[in-house]
């Protein structure tokens, strides 16, 4: 009691001194607490890696004065003796928005959209906002604090989770005594982005993530160009980014894809974000692990699925079993690579929950000193702040927790969590642990009484031999209240009574259902029983499924590599002066197409007999929209700026439906939402590479343009965009190429410019740098485009879809432009009624190079057939059919030096058909890229087994999972959107 007494003192004195000491005191004689407080006798957690034993911890003005085993004490100092118990420094949460007010979402206002900033003297675009700062928006919510204390936490990094440039974000103790001049360690801690545009704002672009990817682009970029003092206006915004850029850079990505995303962006500014994750980060390790990124890590595994319905368990997809499986494994990957993270309480529930996930990240193989140091030392590392949060070196403030033992441990009470060197009890200490197994005696009857749960929130449960009564505990201050109730509820007992240090039994008064009082006495008989032994729940190591390449069914344990290969005795169909070659051999080496001829050999070649079948080159998809995450970004009429190699998707599962068509090269093209679309990217369906592998070497330059109704957005009823005609999508054409053009001379006067990546893109196209693919349907609009780009001096590329091509191809093969169409599409939409199945044979008799493309996922994986058609309407031979779906795209794509014919030389991508490669009924035996096979039909029988069983082992797991308490989810399913031109 009187050790209780010195403590409370030296607490009332402690707040006094956390005033700021300028300020004058009118209530009182003015006084400075100099004592000293030391915890001794305890296993103190200096750093992760610096662990004292029986060691002593000094504070003094919330700061901590000495750790060790041999510290001096001054003689006003008030003694806590810790003997058995363990100090951690407490926890930092480096992405948090405690106590900043969020911003409300923007109320809707029907079909209007918003296409212009709404801020004078900023930045053009409303969801750049780096001015803001959450210092202005916070208060600090006590109840909120103790709920975060209760699981550790001492500091949060909190900020405006809101837009794509935040702002600034403000560290926060979480002190319950003192006052925002002691809490706020740092009111511009770190700068804050993300990809996601603010809720609180309605202009619509960016609409995508590659559009919000150029925005951060072009956002640098002005900056850049502004700090240089070219601008002869004010903002605020570019202002306030300049001024932050000595802070810590913390980008919220979410996911694995967007880690890499984000870090690219950063590398191209000489920036270096710590980035904010989204726990799948296992499946690209070695990538994340080469961008030398700091990551911040929620602890948000997903529960179980319940799969007990047979029918439901249909309904989640391997990917997403797999995830389940895998995730608690995030951790221990990542700290496996030597990559550095902290951990977040972000996208957790309650942070109630957090302590069950870190255990688990534990028990899934994640070392304990790893995860101290993701909770301590790493997370104040990010924000520059090592010498005074994180651990409990001379000088750091007072922040630390006392527990009972192994903070990892389940088992192990929190006591208290001191913030700048104010107590904050979670559980008393001193107070005794009565959980166990007990005999209740009570009424003249025994009963087994079980005491379980934390500390400060007990569990009871009562039998009378197997049955369970409803009971109720409440344990404080040693005193002990117990009730139960027996036949039905209609009898209760109750029991009060005080624990005592010298016994493990309890004791006290029992009401009786009649009222009558007595006595009773609960005997411990035992340590609370588990479910499971302590020793079993060590030695069970968790199992966790292999990652495969990508990470989703039919991905591959290994990534295909080039071979060595002869095809010998095959029907070559080399789609170049050759023609159809009976009896051939192919002789596959580095990659490349080395010989063909008859009766080739090559000692090392691996040998495979293609007699009866038949090899060409592999079919290339001029229009496609599978491999990608997204396609339209419709917030400008123009959106060159934006990059479809930004959001390639290279675990689409239509990449390896697409290679077991025989399709090995796509054009990843923009939508057609507005006249001047984004870059397109040109892929090589290598699945199992990651997205930047996939990219076609040294591809050319492609930008997507469109025609029609679309882009005068005459199908979605939208009126606040221009252009809404087809006159008008003329005068966006004109009006942006006259820009460029003075654009380019500004830039060549060498006079100061600012860089536009608009700007840029659409120069490329007038220097002949960049091609255009255009989405078109209407002779009128065709013409147009074409005299167009007469007037500015280039040629159009390509015309895709040109359903109405027939009509104008004379004029087409004049231009020199090529068409990219529809086997046999028509009457899907007004400006496709004229369409007919003649169009592709009627234009290549005009000379004009043609290609039959999908635009459709479906489609796309049956490009064999398609170009079949054109046999059927207008008679091409079979050799020049075959062509429409592979040299002829090549050639449209400016990549026929390297793919889309058998020649020595080029690259070995090549398709071994079963039968006729037009039939309806050939199917790819083998698939390959530069000489690696990317699908083989053989393997894809033994992948159908191999996911069957895998699947049959994860529901069993999961059923394992349900059975043993453990929470589980409904069964959805979760299918990829699969895009098409105008999917927004």
């Amino acid at each position: 009691m009187k050790m209780r007494l010195v403590l409370l003192t030296f607490l009332w004195c402690g707040a006094s001194l956390l005033a700021q000491d300028y300020f004058p005191d009118n209530d009182g004689v003015k006084a400075k607490n100099n004592n000293y407080t030391a915890f001794t006798n305890a296993r103190i957690n200096v750093t992760p890696s610096q662990v004292i034993a029986n060691g002593t911890l000094l504070i003094q003005h919330g700061k901590v004065v000495q750790a060790g085993t041999s510290v001096a004490i001054p003689e006003n100092t008030v003694m806590i003796d810790l003997n058995g118990k363990s100090i951690y420094p407490s926890f930092i949460d480096v992405f948090s928005d405690f106590g900043v007010a969020q911003p409300k979402k923007a109320k809707s206002q029907g079909r209007s959209t918003q296409y212009n900033p709404t801020r004078e003297g900023f930045y053009w675009n409303d969801h750049i906002t780096p001015e803001n700062n959450a210092i202005a928006k916070f208060k600090y919510d006590d109840k909120k604090a103790e709920e975060l204390r209760k699981v550790g936490f001492g500091v949060v990094n909190s900020h405006i989770r809101d837009g794509i440039a935040r702002g600034t974000g403000v560290l926060v103790a979480l002190n319950a005594t003192g006052d925002d001049a002691d809490r706020i360690l740092d009111d511009r801690s770190a700068q804050f982005f993300s990809f996601k545009k603010s809720i609180a704002k309605r202009q619509s672009y960016p609409t995508s993530l590659m559009g919000a990817m150029a925005l951060l682009r072009q956002m640098y970029s002005d900056a850049d160009w502004y700090d240089k003092g070219n601008s002869d206006t004010k903002d605020r915004s570019l202002e306030a980014l300049i001024s932050n850029r000595s802070l810590p850079q913390i980008f919220a990505a979410g996911d694995k894809g967007n880690v890499l995303r984000a870090d690219k962006i950063g590398d191209a500014q000489g920036i270096q974000y710590a980035i904010l994750g989204g726990g799948d980060e296992y499946e690209a390790a070695d990538a994340i692990k080469n961008t030398n990124a700091v990551l911040i890590l929620p602890l948000n595994f997903p529960d179980a699925y319940d799969v007990s319905d047979p029918y439901e368990a249909n309904y989640v997809s391997l990917a997403d079993m797999r995830h389940w499986n895998q995730a608690p494994a995030n951790p221990k990957v990542l700290a496996d690579k030597g990559i550095d993270f902290s951990f977040t309480l972000h996208q957790l529930k309650t942070p109630s929950k957090f302590k069950a996930s870190l255990i688990k990240a534990v028990k899934y193989g994640l070392p304990k000193e790893k995860a101290l140091a993701a909770l301590t030392t790493t997370p104040a590392s990010i924000l520059g702040k090592s010498d005074k949060i994180g651990t409990l070196k001379p000088g750091s403030y007072a922040n630390f927790l006392i527990t009972s033992g192994d903070i990892f441990d389940r088992k192990t009470t929190l006591y208290e969590n001191w913030v700048q060197g104010q107590i904050n009890v979670i559980s008393d200490k001193d107070q005794k642990d009565i959980r166990g197994e007990y005999d209740l005696i009570a009424g003249g009857m025994t009963y087994s009484l079980s005491i379980s749960g934390e500390p400060g929130k007990l569990k009871s449960e009562v039998k009378q031999d197997t049955n369970k009564l409803k009971s109720k505990i409440a344990y404080k201050n040693d005193w002990l209240e117990l009730s139960f109730e027996t036949d039905k509820g209609e009898k209760r007992y109750r029991m009060s009574g005080r624990t005592y240090e010298s016994t493990e039994n309890l004791s006290g008064r029992l009401i009786l259902p009649n009222g009558n009082g007595s006595t009773f006495k609960a005997i411990k008989t035992g340590a609370l029983a588990d479910k499971k032994s302590e020793s079993a729940e060590k030695d069970q190591k968790p199992e966790v499924v292999p990652v495969t390449f990508p990470n989703v069914g039919y991905g591959y344990t290994s990534k295909p590599r080039s071979e060595t290969l002869l095809f010998r005795n095959a029907t070559v169909w080399t789609g170049a002066d050759a023609g159809i070659m009976e009896n051939t051999d192919v002789l596959v080496r580095d990659g490349k197409i080395s010989k063909i001829g008859k009766d080739l050999n090559s000692s090392r070649a691996k040998v495979i007999d293609a007699t009866g079948k038949h090899l060409t080159a592999g079919i290339i998809d001029e229009h496609s929209h599978i491999a990608g995450l997204a396609i339209n970004e419709a917030g400008h009429n123009s959106s060159a700026e934006v990059k479809m190699t930004d959001v390639v998707d290279h675990e689409d599962m239509d990449i390896y439906r697409n290679l077991a068509g025989g399709v090995t090269t796509i054009q990843l093209l923009h939508g057609s939402a507005n006249p001047i679309g984004g870059q397109s990217a040109i892929l090589r369906l290598k699945w199992s590479e990651s997205a930047d592998d996939m990219i076609f070497p040294n591809s050319p330059k492609f930008i997507k343009f469109a025609l029609g109704e679309n882009v005068k957005q005459s199908n979605w009823q939208s009126f606040a965009r221009f252009p809404q005609t087809r006159m008008g999508v003329e005068q966006v054409f004109i009006n942006y190429f006259q820009r460029a053009k003075e654009y380019e001379a500004l830039k060549n006067s060498g006079k100061p410019y600012r860089a536009d990546e608009e700007l840029e893109a659409i120069s490329e196209i007038l220097k002949g740098e960049r091609f255009i693919s255009c989405h078109s349907y209407v002779q009128s609009e065709i013409n147009m485009l074409m005299k167009v780009a007469e007037k500015f001096d280039f040629t159009v590329n390509t015309f895709t879809h040109i359903l109405e091509g027939y009509k104008v191809a004379d004029k087409m093969a004049e231009h020199g432009v090529g068409g990219s169409t529809f086997s046999d599409w028509w009457a899907y939409k007004f400006e496709v009624n004229d369409a007919i199945p003649y169009n592709a044979a009627i234009m290549a008799q005009q000379g004009v190079t043609v290609a039959i493309n999908s635009d459709d996922a479906e489609m796309s994986r049956r490009l064999n057939q398609e170009a079949a058609k054109t046999i059927k309407y207008g008679g091409m031979s079979q050799e020049e059919a075959w062509k429409t779906v592979t040299i002829n795209p090549a050639k449209l794509l400016h990549i026929d030096d390297r793919v889309g014919s058998i020649e020595i030389g080029k690259d070995a991508d090549l398709v071994l058909w079963n039968k006729h490669p037009m039939s309806v009924y050939a199917k790819a035996e083998k698939t390959l890229i530069e000489g690696a096979v990317y699908f083989d039909l053989e393997k894809d029988s033994q992948l159908r087994e191999s996911i069957k069983k895998e699947r049959n082992k994860l529901i069993n797991l999961m059923l394992k999972e349900k059975e043993s308490g453990g929470k589980t989810q409904t069964p959805r399913q979760n299918k990829k959107e699969r895009f098409h031109c105008d999917s927004l």
